[in-house]
């Protein structure tokens, strides 16, 4: 009697949108006012101590074993729940409570492999051709996923003024497609780090397949021990979201010390624009270790690093989209991902997509470029933004 009270008080103020809650007694009840958008079904009560102590977590682990289900659009549900400014997410005796991380450099390879060495052949399977794992750049909105990644590429590229004959390093390389074609469309000379043994292979095999061996190198190396450089130019997509908080100041100081006097650098990350955060099962599940910063966060760790920022840019709605064309095609492709992972894994990745684009699309999260220059702002850059979009 007492759960059903608890889970009564959390749901009726927890969705701006209609939703229909089915209890594990049978009972039912409805919230908002029209016809229901979202069905929640609980199969069983979860213990409201766990819903104390993270409701993240339990909630997202009841989803994953069934124990919850839902009828209708996560995405949209989850973004109802961070419209609502009384919804248990920001409910102070639901704050989530989250075990110490460690960021050494040991633990930060395991945290990466962890996820990204999950076979690249899953990846495959639901990412574009160019096996890029960051958010896309839809210039057009008749781009396909691929072309809206190659965008992404050439824009941040462009954004260094990149004279060829210079070198390049691209911190967390992912599968190479930065790096590799900084290399064959603009002449530079190009290193690459990753933590994850499966990249590494992939990207030293694209390498060797492309015949760029003179001009391009990859390493299985901690950005805190790189033993090259400096660089006129280095990127880095999707990097300090996996650093954690303790790490940040080091990692903007790493991007300074490998970068040459008067050197350019294009950080490309997800950011929150009201303040870092860690969000429990993302944490548990998916991303080890994951720390999204806040906006004037990572400012002041540029700004201590001796750096300085020559453009911000925002792309919150194209990695929305780049997630959405995720979902899609991870939905499309079940069957085969199903030879190789449990239902467990399947329903924990669809609620992490759904989940994650719901964030971007509230405005919860955003994904952030930083032009940043080692001297004074933009010393080497054209006075405007121009030149970025010339063709």
């Amino acid at each position: 009697m007492l759960d059903k009270i608890f889970y009564k008080k959390m749901l009726s103020k927890s969705f701006n949108i209609p939703v229909r809650i089915n209890y594990w007694d049978g009972t039912s009840e409805e919230y908002g006012q029209g016809e229901p958008e979202v069905t929640i079904t609980f199969k069983e009560a979860v213990p409201i101590k766990d819903l104390l102590r993270n409701a993240s977590i339990a909630l997202g682990e009841a989803y994953m074993d069934g124990r919850i289900q839902i009828e209708g659009s996560i995405q949209r549900l989850v973004k109802s729940a961070y419209e609502a400014h009384d919804s248990f997410f920001y409910n102070s005796k639901l704050k989530h409570f989250l075990p110490k991380q460690s960021h050494s450099e040991r633990h930060s390879k395991d945290d990466v492999q962890s996820h990204y060495d999950l076979g690249n052949e899953f990846y495959r399977l639901w990412l574009d051709p160019t096996m890029t794992y960051s958010c896309a750049y839809f210039e057009s909105e008749n781009d396909t996923l691929e072309q809206a990644q190659l965008n992404k590429v050439h824009h941040i590229i462009k954004k260094l003024h990149p004279q060829p004959g210079k070198t390049l390093l691209d911190i967390g390389c992912g599968w190479g497609t930065l790096m590799l074609t900084a290399a064959k469309e603009y002449g530079l000379d190009v290193s690459g780090i990753t933590l994850s043994e499966e990249q590494y292979k992939f990207v030293q095999q694209r390498i060797k397949d492309e015949g760029l061996e003179a001009h391009a190198h990859v390493y299985l190396e901690d950005y805190r021990e790189l033993k090259h450089g400096p660089f006129d130019y280095i990127t880095s997509v999707g990097m300090f979201e996996h650093v954690g908080e303790d790490n940040l100041e080091t990692y903007f100081q790493t991007v300074a010390d490998y970068l040459s006097d008067d050197g350019v650098a294009l950080i490309h990350g997800i950011t929150r624009q009201q303040g870092g955060a860690y969000n429990g099962w993302i944490n548990q599940y998916i991303f080890p270790g994951g720390y999204i910063p806040g906006m004037t966060e990572n400012l002041e760790h540029i700004v201590a690093a001796g750096m300085q920022v020559f453009d911000l840019e925002t792309l919150r709605r194209h990695y929305q989209r780049t997630l959405e064309i995720w979902e899609r095609n991870f939905k499309q492709n079940i069957a085969k991902i199903s030879e190789s992972k449990d239902r467990k894994f399947i329903r924990m990745w669809d609620l992490y997509l759904q989940a994650c684009a719901a964030s971007f699309e509230a405005g919860n999260i955003d994904v952030i470029q930083y032009l940043i220059s080692k001297g004074p702002s933009g010393k080497n850059l054209p006075k405007t933004r121009d030149y970025i979009y010339t063709k």
